[in-house]
């Protein structure tokens, strides 16, 4: 495991208590996305979560809870006030015309509806691959204007790839490229620490490899992955890396600050909190988000900071409210 610094205290949160009210009037004019001319949408206020000199952004996921085509995406992102996103690659593809596969069926479906659930995924799988190999990227690039003319860049493609045939690992870099996108993120592993790089060097891109709580695993360390190429880089999910170790995650992030291309931000509890490891509602945890961008402003490091929504929604409100939240608790520490 990382032997790291341990956990200090963050900002004090009680600057946050009038965190809802102020996240109300935090609000950013949407851009009209189906009428009026050009002109009339650049004129339009464009959102800038850039506080401090630190790129403050979300990933799609945060958003899963709701309707999530390239457009709703782009809508969350305006009403959110977020100018940068890392999109995931579903949102992309089903955009491009990507052929859906079947609805998954219900937990109590028989053991023949899973069955031919299951043959048809693989018929479906074979159809996607043939898509992807031959998919022109018009689609990709439209995509990506339609987000820029809005104001929101797309730094980050989760592709997830590595288990795709080579031709396909091709086009979701080709795609990435097309969508203005930094690099293409995946899950961290051998296979696509290994795999990936003479890919990410042929596009000029780079691969960001996300963690979960695998750092909390005796002996594991970030540093293998990092050494198969130099074109991978971390995908750090400071929340999953405090949950499961318990250590201030800027160890990680002064050490490794050069080979960290994003930050995903949540709020948990450490491995000895009660609940252990939980996702809270930001403020209520015990990671040292402050500490976190405060770590980023002072080095002026080019580290991306991405929301990433994964406490329950409070009844009531929506994940475009929380989201809202967590962009103006940020604000609030950086500017």
């Amino acid at each position: 495991m990382e032997k790291e610094k341990k956990s200090g205290n963050q900002v004090s949160r009680r600057k946050f208590l009038g965190l809802t009210a102020a996240a109300a009037t935090f609000a950013i004019i949407p851009v009209n996305l189906t009428c009026g001319s050009e002109q009339q949408r650049t004129r339009s206020k464009k959102p800038d979560s850039r506080f401090g000199r630190v790129q403050v952004g979300a990933i799609t996921y945060s958003w899963r809870s709701m309707p999530g085509s390239a457009e709703d995406v782009l809508k969350y992102c305006l009403e959110t006030g977020i100018s940068s996103i890392e999109l995931m690659g579903n949102v992309a593809e089903q955009f491009a015309g990507l052929p859906q596969g079947p609805a998954r069926p219900p937990r109590d479906a028989s053991e023949e509806e899973r069955a031919a659930f299951m043959k048809t995924m693989k018929e479906n799988a074979a159809i996607q691959r043939q898509w992807r190999i031959s998919a022109p990227m018009n689609k990709f690039e439209e995509l990506r204007k339609m987000y820029n003319n809005a104001g929101v860049n797309i730094h980050i493609a989760k592709f997830s790839p590595e288990n795709w045939s080579d031709e396909e690992i091709d086009y979701s870099f080709r795609a990435a490229k097309e969508l203005g996108a930094k690099a293409v993120s995946t899950e961290i592993g051998d296979i696509s620490a290994q795999k990936l790089g003479p890919f990410a060097q042929k596009y000029g891109l780079k691969v960001a490899l996300h963690q979960h709580l695998q750092p909390g695993q005796p002996g594991w360390t970030f540093d293998k992955f990092l050494e198969m190429s130099p074109e991978n880089m971390l995908n750090f999910d400071s929340g999953h890396y405090f949950g499961a170790t318990g250590l201030h995650p800027n160890g990680i992030i002064e050490r490794l600050h050069d080979r960290i291309i994003s930050v995903h931000l949540k709020d948990k509890t450490g491995p000895k909190g009660n609940p252990p490891n939980t996702n809270m509602p930001w403020g209520e945890g015990e990671t040292p988000i402050a500490d976190i961008l405060l770590l980023i402003k002072k080095n002026k490091w080019p580290i991306h900071v991405d929301i990433e929504l994964e406490y329950p929604v409070p009844e009531g409100s929506d994940a475009v409210a929380e989201v809202k939240k967590c962009v103006e608790y940020c604000r609030q520490i950086l500017v």
